[in-house]
């Protein structure tokens, strides 16, 4: 085994994160009043240049001097956060119509099991306990938060006498399943407390959701159970009660129910391991699609906050590390299809001192072609500004072969490298995870800026990984049915059955080799950044103000949250982290 894992191993099967305190972020933000730059649109950037936010930089105010601020400006008032659920589960489940038929059923099923069962494996209460988790993850969040979620344009919850979350409708779930389940009601008493309650006060859609959930939880309890034949008539439940096109909680138990059938098939041996790993290689290249301005890839951009908040805070972190150099070389190890350049030439052109007499871009990837698409359209975009660009590719089989002399550099440039969702893919490749930052120390760049999908999904446990995927994967079904709220929506639909549901898919069916989205915390990632002399720098209340500013365009991004993870911004989803972003420097 690779030194990634010997001796003293870095854990990248899920080191629980530790939130560390910041206060309500840019609470009295004041909008910048300088002359709109106008920067020309060109036809090959037709589709993507409106994506791209206009920037204004006002160079008297020195918190708001060069900050990547959008056009659109209005500020949110201020609104505390909201409460965590006071759960009651001494309120009896509700005996109505409302109840429906289809959950007894099943759950009686399940106790006959059980009582005839010679060797029965109850439901662990040890891998559900991650449910509760996240209630208490919810309240360690409270008073941290850079910014405040918006009552009217969030998801509504049981506060406002609205829907739940998807994520509320799972942990309600899960404490009903726990206490079906358990034999021994002593020591569920604390546990139930916490995030359990009664269907009494929900709709008869909430309850609906609730059962399928819990239906969902009992199949994958069963299939780490090897309870195969139980699993498979929990399975054919969930498939009559769930959807691709139903509500985000019926898409969500569609996709993973998908993955537990698929490993049913692959344990029982139902899916013979030849045609299992044909079939795992015809799954859409994820990452090579992302090379492609494909309609998918652009609806995300401009109706999701996450990239825009990304990359406009990480590029912002970037500015601030090269404000003193003319010439900047920007190793971009995740081009795809260039936004972030866009964004960084906006915003060395407006600086006022020390103006920039070249930024080179240098692309690191394996396909020639798309990169050099997308290096004729950075060029196209500079040449409309008049903006001294070069753009450089350096293409490679494998990162494996990576070597700094590969890479142009000169000594009067300030090199700065920007890895965008792109260590994750090499989790299960450690050596060409430590070649590529061996690579990168030896170049010695003045700030290396990292984002990452925030989440523990590469746990050996396969309860604790399915538990810590589904909680993440319903934040991400949340945002797009806010985001892209018809129900109909092609590109939604499309986004979550190839990437989504392909991922999904991976986490759940797959182990060992073929099992290739691992995603892994920051506490993960800074154990193992230490090992090459990597040492975290705070992002800039500049980057920071960035963030906040972006959430603002769009009145359902309200409920995009930011919250600080020691000096690591993490993105996410009504408390939910699914993204982050840090800034390191080498010593």
């Amino acid at each position: 085994m690779n030194a990634v894992f010997s001796c003293e191993p870095c854990d990248f099967n899920g080191v629980q994160d530790v939130y560390g305190p910041i206060q309500n972020y840019g609470r009295e933000e004041r909008v910048n009043r300088g002359e709109q730059p106008h920067f020309f649109g060109i036809e090959e950037w037709e589709d993507i240049n409106h994506l791209c936010p206009d920037y204004r930089f006002d160079q008297e105010n020195p918190l708001e001097a060069e900050v990547l601020l959008p056009k659109y400006q209005e500020l949110f008032s201020d609104f505390s956060m909201l409460d965590d659920f006071q759960l009651n589960m001494e309120t009896p489940p509700i005996q109505s119509p409302q109840e429906s038929t289809v959950l007894h059923s099943v759950l009686t099923e399940i106790s006959d099991f059980v009582e005839h069962n010679d060797n029965p494996c109850p439901i662990s209460l040890t891998s559900l306990e991650l449910l509760n988790n996240y209630t208490k993850k919810l309240k360690r969040l409270k008073g941290e938060r850079l910014n405040e979620l918006h009552n009217e344009n969030t998801s509504s919850t049981v506060h406002d006498g609205g829907r739940l979350s998807t994520e509320e409708v799972i942990r309600v779930a899960g404490a009903r399943l726990i206490q079906f389940s358990s034999k021994k009601d002593d020591d569920l008493t604390v546990l139930m407390n916490r995030f359990g309650y009664s269907l009494s006060s929900l709709t008869n859609e909430e309850i609906r959701d609730v059962e399928l959930a819990q239906l969902l939880l009992a199949s994958a309890e069963s299939v780490s159970n090897k309870q195969f034949d139980l699993a498979s008539k929990l399975l054919t439940q969930c498939d009559y009660l769930s959807s691709c096109a139903g509500n985000p909680v019926q898409r969500v138990v569609y996709y993973f129910a998908e993955g537990l059938r698929e490993r049913i098939d692959r344990e029982t041996g139902r899916i013979p391991s030849k045609i299992s790993r044909e079939k795992g290689n015809q799954q859409l290249d994820i990452e090579e699609a992302m090379m492609t301005p494909n309609p998918e890839l652009l609806a995300c951009h401009k109706t999701l906050p996450f990239s825009q908040v990304l990359q406009l805070s990480g590029m912002q972190a970037i500015v601030d590390n090269v404000a003193s150099a003319s010439k900047v070389h920007l190793i971009d190890l995740g081009i795809r299809i260039g936004m972030q350049g866009t964004v960084l030439m906006q915003a060395l052109a407006s600086r006022h001192q020390c103006p920039i007499e070249l930024l080179k871009i240098t692309a690191v990837g394996t396909s020639r072609q798309k990169i050099e698409e997308t290096g004729k359209r950075l060029e196209s975009f500079a040449e409309a500004m008049n903006f001294p660009f070069k753009f450089k590719v350096v293409i490679i089989s494998d990162m494996k072969v990576l070597k700094e002399e590969l890479f142009d550099t000169e000594a009067d440039e300030a090199v700065a490298v920007y890895s965008p969702l792109l260590l994750r893919t090499m989790v299960t490749r450690p050596d060409r995870l430590e070649n590529l930052m061996r690579v990168i120390r030896n170049l010695n760049p003045c700030i290396m800026v990292i984002t990452e999908v925030e989440g523990n999904h590469n746990s050996p446990s396969f309860v604790n990984r399915f538990i810590e995927a589904l909680f993440s994967y319903s934040a991400f079904f949340d945002c797009l049915e806010a985001c892209m709220d018809d129900r109909n929506n092609q590109n939604r639909i499309t986004i979550e059955r190839l990437y989504y549901g392909q991922a999904i898919r991976n986490m759940v069916a797959m182990e060992g080799e073929e099992r290739t989205f691992r995603h892994v915390g920051i506490a993960t990632w800074r154990a193992f950044f230490t090992r090459f002399g990597m040492v975290e720098t705070e992002l800039s209340q500049a980057s920071l103000y960035q963030a906040n500013l972006i959430l603002k365009q769009v009145a359902c991004w309200s409920s995009c949250t930011l919250d600080m993870n020691g000096k690591c911004l993490l993105v996410g989803w009504r408390g939910t982290p699914m993204h982050s972003v840090s800034a390191w420097k080498f010593h």
